[in-house]
């Protein structure tokens, strides 16, 4: 099979998978895709296999056919290595919810799973295509993609990281994660603005004709370490494989048996490679995303139309503060019969006007698969303490909008499905939140660390453990307007 990737818009030429994970994002401003047909996997011969082993079956349906040894080291890297406990995603119960841990890699959140990898991906196809320039990568992030990506790519020969994250859009936990970050080819930048405006100026810059001129001078090229690039989605079909194969081996289901998966979303990813793991054999009957105040999931997955004309709020769970859902663009394309040119109709006017609504057909077919739901501040707050009082289990704030979703939609439809509620976080990234909820009390981040700890007797993550007393490396601070021209000057500066 010709393994190919092409844009969601229609106008890129077809690519392999490691010039696809090199480019980040398609020619046309449009998010690369796989131009083939997903792979079923016999999950029987699946069941037993380690994440390493588990996660090489699973990426290399992507990649050429004598790629499959290279990815199994990747793999190995990245999970087989201490970088993760051996278990590398535990499912816990709470009451009857099935809560699959990916929080356990080397910033407390979920995206540790794809970025522990990415950097292995990025080398090895840079090696695979003798690519010789340097690789500036470029992060936007609303918390923790931010902190997961300088992490993974510190020191990496032959690239450097450049983050922008929103000044007052992510918790003090997440913040001081990556301004004490080490690396001699690292950068942060703190921006006044929000995510959508930090995501907005990454996508630009790959198309900006006077970045082309300066990155062609200075022997560079522009990479992402965002989930447009296809290297970030890949790996995440992995962990639902892997929590379904564990509720397997616990014998909690049958193999076959059909299970719901909710997920805690804001640039939809993540719900998104559970979709591409359905389409591989897993057995899914429907994904439930969640949301926060910042509901334009909901109200699209609801009425099929996307309209950011709206509020923007800054909640308790910032890393769902988002209007603009880049991996929706992904999920349209399939649904829409890989139709690029309607795709490309509804981002020009999403970008014109703000707003799309998709085809009835495409509707249909969307809403036969994902049901959505969301959660206000308070009701985050309610869910932390109801979960607590009644399971013993405690959720971080983000977590917490997968579960009171999926209560509701419980509820409401009457599905008693076993369900997988994927955690994307560690509590104690934003302990001052999970303490007010538990305990009815406000307390600075570091003093909730401490007392959160001593009440629930939940660990504190290694990576936080002592994170206070980390000396502040990164302070630049830049105008939302100002990010395509200091990556500029980054360039020039190589």
């Amino acid at each position: 099979m010709n393994k190919t990737y092409v844009s969601t818009r229609n106008h890129q030429d077809q690519i392999n998978f490691y010039q696809a994970i090199v480019q980040g994002i398609g020619d046309d401003g449009g998010l690369l895709v796989p131009n083939f047909d997903f792979q079923k996997l016999d999950l029987n011969k699946l069941v037993q296999l380690n994440y390493v082993d588990l996660a090489t079956e699973v990426i290399s349906t992507f990649v050429p056919e004598d790629g499959k040894e290279l990815i199994h080291q990747a793999c190995l890297n990245a999970y087989g290595k201490g970088l993760f406990p051996e278990i590398v995603v535990p499912v816990k119960k709470a009451g009857d919810v099935y809560v699959a841990e990916l929080f356990h890699g080397q910033t407390a959140a979920f995206k540790d799973m794809a970025l522990s990898l990415l950097p292995h991906l990025m080398t090895l196809s840079l090696k695979q295509l003798k690519e010789d320039r340097e690789v500036m990568i470029l992060a936007a992030t609303s918390g923790d993609t931010g902190k997961a990506a300088l992490e993974g790519f510190k020191d990496v020969e032959g690239t450097c990281i450049k983050v922008f994250y929103p000044l007052d859009g992510v918790s003090a936990i997440q913040q001081q994660q990556m301004v004490s970050q080490e690396g001699k080819n690292v950068k942060v930048v703190g921006i006044h603005g929000n995510f959508d405006d930090a995501q907005s100026a990454v996508k630009v810059a790959f198309g900006d004709k006077m970045l082309k001129e300066v990155s062609d001078q200075h022997h560079v090229f522009l990479s992402s370490a965002n989930s447009i690039n296809v290297g970030r989605l890949i790996p995440q079909i992995v962990y639902y494989f892997h929590s379904y194969f564990e509720l397997v081996r616990n014998k909690e289901i049958e193999m076959g048996d059909q299970v719901n998966f909710c997920v805690p979303s804001g640039n939809f990813g993540n719900c998104l490679a559970g979709w591409f793991a359905k389409n591989m054999g897993l057995p899914v009957n429907k994904f439930i995303a969640a949301s926060n105040k910042n509901n334009i999931l909901t109200d699209f997955f609801t009425t099929g139309k996307y309209d950011a004309n709206r509020e923007f709020f800054k909640t308790n769970a910032p890393a769902m503060d988002i209007l603009v859902s880049s991996n929706l663009e992904r999920l349209v394309w399939y649904m829409s019969g890989k139709d690029g040119d309607k795709v490309k109709e509804y981002m020009e006017k999403l970008k014109a006007d703000g707003i799309y609504e998709v085809d009835d057909e495409t509707f249909a077919r969307i809403q036969d698969q994902f049901k959505a739901g969301y959660l206000n501040e308070e009701e985050v707050l309610k869910t932390i303490k109801d979960c607590y009082e009644d399971n013993g289990y405690v959720l971080d704030t983000h977590t917490a909008c997968g579960y009171g979703v999926l209560k509701q939609y419980q509820k409401e439809t009457g599905d008693q499905t076993k369900t997988i509620l994927l955690s994307t976080a560690s509590p104690y990234k934003f302990p001052e939140s999970v303490y007010k909820a538990l305990f009815n009390e406000e307390l600075n981040v570091y003093d909730a660390i401490e007392k959160l700890n001593k009440k629930t007797g939940v660990a504190v993550p290694k990576p936080l453990v002592g994170i206070k007393d980390r000396e502040v490396l990164h302070k630049t601070h830049i105008d939302k307007t100002e990010i395509i021209n200091f990556i500029k000057s980054e360039m020039e500066g190589l």
